[in-house]
């Protein structure tokens, strides 16, 4: 019985040391590009509601902007639907291209 009890608890204190496995952090975006291609071309290329957005210079805090608090047809995305560092990639392909 001793030796059930000794051996559980080598078990037990194994498993508190066990490293702590960290979640994946989820969908990332390649690029700019890629959000663009799958994203806003749609709309933003010819199609039927919003307006082309390439080879306007358009800032980058422009686009970020709009895109986070939408403007007239345009919804807005929120944090959960294109993180921060996705939205700034893409805002600067837009402004560049």
């Amino acid at each position: 019985m001793l030796a059930m009890i000794v051996t559980a608890g080598l078990f037990a204190d194994a498993a508190w040391a066990a490293p702590e496995k960290v979640p994946a952090s989820g969908f990332a975006w390649k690029d700019g590009a890629e959000v663009y291609i799958k994203v806003c071309a749609y709309c933003h290329e010819g199609g039927p509601v919003g307006p082309q957005i390439r080879g306007r210079e358009l800032p980058a805090v422009y686009v970020q902007t709009v895109v986070r608090n939408g403007f007239r047809a345009m919804p807005a995305f929120r944090a959960s639907e294109i993180n921060d560092e996705s939205l700034a990639k893409l805002a600067e392909y837009i402004s560049k291209n």
